[in-house]
């Protein structure tokens, strides 16, 4: 059910050069919630509040070129979005937050603990990989099949219209064929992800994450350079569709330890159950 009584506020800042949106609740240490694709702040509607009310200042921004952010030609790189990031924590005058993602927001939060560990007082990521895991996977042929979509999103222009044809109606049915319970996505829910990825530019923003991906290819990693030393809690959907099984070894709820490196599987030598 969508939510009709908003507790928050919206506000927009300059940061690394383009207008950003957020939605913000509360005081205390802050939190940041970065959202994945097809998504945007609205994905955060139910841990606002809740976290808000446990004494958090909560930020949930809509990531460069969703929704009502900017959206430039350019700039969907990993080391941009991390600017991005920077640039808004920063721009609310803190030094540091808990950086919170989940899917692509997941993949930003780790590079952000990795590459700005005096930044990122706690990491929890959401249904996304550590990098090295990541990259090690993607040399499997089972994983590249699984993931099929991002291949196909490097087609300029097709997967935008196919993506929006019918009122981006596409958009609502991955979301609800997503989800292990489909009363979480409801037509008037999903109407609205579709109104947001429908806004001039934010599908094509949204795709540029993935074709960004081939045209500027990230280095390898390594456990020396995917080093991440901010306690880490990372949560994992087992039905998760888009991946192998070999990420049910994430399927526990699971803390890195402070001192953890790389690859953090369910039997890793890095990490400490609780």
């Amino acid at each position: 059910m969508a939510i009709t009584t908003e507790t928050w506020q919206h506000r927009d800042i300059i940061s690394n050069g383009i207008r950003m949106h957020y939605v913000t609740q509360g005081s205390g240490p802050l939190i940041v919630l970065l959202h994945g694709f097809p998504e945007f702040w609205y994905s955060w509607r139910y841990q606002i509040p809740f976290l808000a009310e446990h004494g958090y200042a909560v930020v949930a921004p809509d990531l460069r070129g969703y929704n009502d952010t900017d959206k430039p030609r350019k700039g969907y790189d990993v080391p941009t979005l991390l600017k991005d990031i920077e640039g808004l924590i920063k721009g609310l005058g803190q030094e540091q937050a808990i950086i919170v993602g989940h899917d692509w927001g997941g993949i930003l939060a780790w590079h952000f603990a990795i590459h700005y560990p005096h930044m990122t007082s706690h990491l929890i990521a959401m249904n996304a990989p550590h990098p090295y895991a990541m990259q090690r996977e993607f040399r499997t042929l089972k994983q590249l099949r699984k993931s099929w979509y991002i291949f196909a999103f490097q087609i300029p222009w097709l997967p935008e219209a196919l993506l929006l044809r019918n009122h981006a109606n596409e958009i609502g049915r991955m979301l609800n064929g997503a989800a292990l319970q489909k009363a979480v996505f409801p037509r008037e829910v999903t109407a609205l992800y579709q109104e947001a990825m429908s806004k001039p530019g934010a599908m094509t923003a949204s795709l540029n994450y993935y074709r960004q991906l081939f045209r500027r290819l990230p280095p390898p990693a390594t456990r020396e350079n995917t080093y991440v030393s901010t306690p880490t809690l990372l949560i994992w959907g087992e039905h998760k569709p888009a991946h192998a099984r070999f990420f049910a070894e994430f399927q526990k709820v699971v803390f890195c330890e402070e001192r953890a490196i790389g690859g953090c599987t369910a039997n890793s030598p890095f990490l400490t159950k609780k």
